[in-house]
């Protein structure tokens, strides 16, 4: 596999990461979040610093991100989540960009808006696509526990969860902690492959184009949120000569997507060997049939 290969498999796995975070999030509790590059930025740069500043290994580093990003979240969902809506999504788009603002600021410790360098290069592809693996069990096992089901019941009805015996806020919190979770892991990901960081690379278009994916794949669908992932980070590369005009593309396929199939491609369903094949046969039987009333 060529460099560029590797590289472009890298960032589907960053990408994706972080995008199963949002799914665990919007697509089963329908909270929407434009903060995610804000922890984003925080796992890159906790684990960044603890690299090249205190010598820590790249696994420490990386977990030390992903808890950091985890702890912010756990404060910020204490005083938002009360929020309903578009407050709530207000609330984490300031979030975010008051962290990218704030690693601006703090120019001695990030580097300001000059940037941190010498991030030593631990994201192999190998690396990567382990942790890519990893995310998805994690995300399959919690979605399909006990804790999933009580996620799906808060996010169909929250006044019958809540009747039902389910602490509707406490697992708002921890679908949200999860969610920082996962893009401080992918941001810790991310620095370590760059090698560099600046923090407009954490800005709202990249909160919106995590959000933007999952709504492409599936709101509730862990195969969807891959195929999002696919589509958003390889689509770019196909157009690379129209790339000021990505986030045009990404809004045209948002509204296509709205009117044409508002859950998105595959809505709140996986993808299964099974079914597919399944289909296959049904749809190689209706044409067999078909044939033979012609004759």
């Amino acid at each position: 596999m060529s460099d560029y290969a590797q590289g472009i498999l890298i960032l589907v796995c960053i990408n994706l990461i972080a995008v199963l975070g949002i799914c665990v999030l919007t697509g089963w509790t329908r909270l929407l979040s434009f903060g995610n590059a804000g922890f984003m930025s925080i796992g890159a740069y906790a684990s960044a610093l603890l690299t090249t500043k205190l010598g820590i290994p790249f696994i420490p580093a990386a977990f030390a991100g992903a808890l950091a990003a985890a702890a912010v979240s756990f404060l910020l969902g204490s005083l938002t989540l009360k929020l309903k809506g578009d407050y709530f999504l207000i609330t984490t788009l300031g979030f975010g960009e008051s962290i990218r603002v704030l690693f601006e600021y703090i120019r001695p410790v990030t580097g300001g808006a000059q940037g941190l360098s010498g991030i030593p290069r631990y994201t192999t592809t190998l690396v990567a696509c382990i942790s890519a693996l990893a995310a998805l069990v994690l995300t399959v096992n919690f979605l399909y526990s006990r804790f999933g089901r009580s996620l799906e019941a808060v996010r169909e009805e929250e006044l019958a969860a809540a009747a039902a015996g389910i602490n509707v806020p406490r697992y708002k919190k921890t679908a949200f902690v999860i969610s920082a979770v996962f893009a401080g892991w992918a941001g810790a990901l991310y620095a370590h492959n760059m090698m560099f960081l600046v923090p407009v690379m954490f800005n709202l278009p990249k909160s919106a184009e995590l959000t933007i994916t999952v709504v492409i794949g599936g709101m509730a669908s862990v195969t969807g949120s891959v195929l999002g992932a696919l589509v958003v980070t390889l689509l770019p590369e196909f157009l690379r000569d129209l790339s000021n005009y990505r986030m045009f593309f990404y809004g045209t396929a948002v509204v296509l997507i709205i009117m044409l199939r508002p859950s998105g491609l595959l809505g709140y369903t996986e993808f299964s060997p099974r079914k597919a094949a399944r289909y296959l046969s049904d749809f190689i039987a209706r044409k067999k049939a078909e044939t033979a009333r012609r004759q």
